[in-house]
């Protein structure tokens, strides 16, 4: 045997280096994520990458329990940490480890651990919790929606907290296995893919899985007795749409619109490169609220958005955010015109594509609705304020910048930016100026100019005399992309 002898010098470093951080160097995560217009959404000091929620709902009482097992890992020396959470929590466990737990703010669950998480640290939390979601108000308003048969949890830029505790912002996004215990006769919908369903003592049980990240917003569940459609795309990708048994008069426009969900996401595939993730679909609920929503995989629609006929041009809005918005998320919540403005760029390229009016002839009208001192030309669709999210000029104002950009670059460089985008920052997170910078890099041109005159400048910009001479006729899409103009009005 050999013994190394040790100096005392480096003896006392090496015995330095084995003594772990003091619990002064351990420091509670933030109670925010750092979104300026959402200073309390989210939370800091950890990274979520699997929620699994098992939960159990009964349509009756409107009693929801839960237990939600989070797999995440520390960024910092964690002593402490937040959940975002409105229902009531009975127990929290940390690593297997009881932890304590308190309430704090509107929806903030501060979780002690028994001892503190070092930076890098995986570790597990498990929440036990119940409440009655829709009677539950948050900021002032109730998210989830009840229907004659069940409820629905789907809204933007929140609504996990009245239903799962999480880390509620889109920079922080995971995995989802969503089990769901339903009554007999009623069904469970979520996102992604069906993985089983069982019954057992009057309840039925269905296991959804979304295998590739998604943000808490878009995370959904719809409870009630539906109609379910399946079918796959060329690539074999399943489609389930489901819808309310109860639709009504709606019924069928609805069922004529989603049901076309195959063929536009084959299309939007042309425009924006392969679908992104595992599964495909739309769900239509018996719910009053006229607004629909990109949640991943299975958009929502509200029926009102049928009330005038089938309406095909929604499906388009909405499946377009599954590549701008649902695989490439907002950075921050400023950064909404990446979402909302190629989402409706992508109807006015459908209208084009179906004779309805060209993406120029739309610019064109769009531009010449607002006169130069409406309130419209004073929203920045770039950095639009909270206040402002989801203002038509986001939509609006910002599809006329994509058009503007589409001009300035060329067919050729236009799509291929179009396409090149949602691979570059595939499942991932993006802002403003990465579009802007990306943009550049592509076309080869300088676009710093056309971004601030369309997205930053608060005043209405010059359009070239040859398209302002003459008032440009209404295109005839035009009524029907106005029809879907409220689609995120009540978030």
């Amino acid at each position: 045997m050999y013994r190394r002898l040790i100096a005392p010098g480096a003896l006392a470093a090496s015995l330095l280096l084995a003594i772990p951080a003091s619990a002064a160097d351990f420091q509670p995560g933030a109670s925010g994520i750092g979104d300026p217009y959402y200073p309390t959404y989210g939370n800091g000091g950890y990274d979520v990458s699997h929620y699994d929620l098992r939960l159990k709902y009964q349509p009756k009482t409107d009693l929801l329990e839960g237990t939600a097992t989070i797999l995440a890992s520390s960024t910092q020396d964690l002593s402490r940490f937040n959940l975002d959470l409105g229902l009531t929590a009975s127990e929290v466990r940390v690593n297997g480890k009881k932890a304590t737990f308190a309430k704090s703010g509107e929806q903030e669950l501060e979780v002690t651990p028994a001892a503190g998480l070092p930076k890098g640290t995986p570790f597990t939390v498990v929440v036990k919790y119940a409440g009655k979601p829709t009677d539950l108000k948050l900021w002032g308003f109730t998210s989830p929606q009840r229907t004659p048969d069940g409820a629905v949890f789907a809204n933007e830029p929140e609504s996990a907290a009245w239903w799962f505790p999480s880390n509620d912002h889109p920079r922080d996004k995971a995995t989802y296995d969503v089990s769901v215990s339903v009554p007999d006769g009623t069904q469970a919908i979520s996102n992604g893919t069906l993985q089983s369903q069982s019954s057992s003592l009057g309840w039925t049980r269905f296991n959804w899985r979304s295998s590739h990240p998604q943000a808490t917003y878009l995370t959904t569940l719809a409870v009630g007795k539906f109609d379910i459609t399946t079918d796959r795309t060329a690539d074999g990708v399943p489609v389930i749409n489901a819808y309310s048994k109860d639709l009504g008069a709606n019924e069928g426009a609805a069922k004529a619109s989603v049901e076309r969900t195959t063929e536009v996401a084959e299309w939007l595939e042309s425009v924006y490169g392969k679908y992104p993730f595992e599964a495909l679909g739309g769900y239509v609920p018996n719910v009053p609220s006229h607004f629909a929503l990109e949640t991943q995989t299975r958009p929502f629609y509200s029926p009102a958005q049928f009330a005038n006929g089938s309406n095909v041009s929604v499906v388009v809005h909405e499946l377009a955010h599954q590549w701008y918005g649902d695989s490439v998320s907002v950075d921050g919540w400023k950064d909404i015109w990446i979402n909302e403005g190629f989402a409706r760029y992508s109807q006015w390229l459908w209208s084009e594509k179906e004779g309805e009016g060209t993406t120029q002839e739309l610019a064109d009208y769009t531009y010449a609705q607002h006169p130069a001192d409406d309130a419209f030309w004073k929203v920045k669709p770039g950095d639009p304020g909270a206040e402002n999210q989801f203002d038509a000029a986001v939509y609006d104002r910002g599809a006329v910048a994509i058009q503007a950009l589409r001009n300035a670059v060329g067919e050729k460089k236009f799509f291929k930016i179009l396409k090149g985008w949602p691979q570059q920052h595939a499942y991932g997170n993006a802002n403003v100026s990465d579009f802007e910078q990306y943009a550049e890099k592509i076309s080869g041109k300088p676009l710093a100019a056309l971004f601030d005159t369309w997205l930053y400048q608060p005043v209405k910009p010059a359009q070239p005399a040859a398209r302002v001479a003459v008032a440009p006729q209404q295109p005839k899409s035009w009524k029907k992309i106005a029809a879907t103009n409220g689609v995120h009005a009540e978030h």
